[in-house]
């Protein structure tokens, strides 16, 4: 049976600007509208063990049936970002998989060779899994309590009710 076994529900990206990123990926794919959290520092950021207070800026958004995150780090700390990518790289980072039991996915990953790198709170527990060298990019494994599932419901009711005007393609957040 394989590793990854829920739906993957976000794809996510390492840009170095997520205005520019929103604009292109609009352009390009009718991606859009995109809530944008800009300089966030997340709540217990642990990065290998240690607490981390990163600068990064998130866009979050839909194209078609497929949930797009874009990342960028202002600074140069360590972090998951900046482990994949060094200042000036940019590209994939990792999908995303809501899970309803995260500490048994970690479990599961973990026995598998596939090491817990990265753990947050963003809504509900979140752990990044190292699977770069199977599948060049890593897993993120995101608890999928309700605040979260109606913040991604949230995302597809916009873009399916957009009418793609760019005046509206990027949304602060606060």
């Amino acid at each position: 049976m394989s590793i990854i076994r829920h739906p993957i529900w976000q794809y996510a990206y390492f840009v170095e600007d997520i205005d520019e990123a929103c604009h292109k990926w609009h352009k390009m794919m009718g991606a859009g509208p995109f809530r944008v959290v800009r300089h966030h520092i997340a709540e217990d950021f642990r990065y290998k063990g240690e607490h981390v207070e990163a600068d990064v800026s998130y866009a979050f958004g839909q194209c078609g049936p497929a949930h797009i995150q874009f990342i960028a780090q202002h600074d140069d700390t360590p972090s998951i970002y900046r482990d994949m990518f060094k200042k000036g790289d940019y590209g994939f980072h990792h999908i995303g998989l809501l899970i309803h039991d995260v500490a048994a996915e970690v479990k599961r990953f973990e026995e598998a060779g596939y090491p817990s790198v990265c753990t947050l709170w963003g809504g509900d527990y979140v752990h990044y899994m190292d699977a770069r060298h199977d599948m060049g990019c890593y897993v993120e494994l995101h608890g999928d309590a309700p605040i979260i599932q109606d913040m991604f419901n949230g995302l597809k009711t916009d873009h399916d009710a957009w009418d793609g005007d760019v005046s509206g393609l990027i949304q602060e957040q606060g």
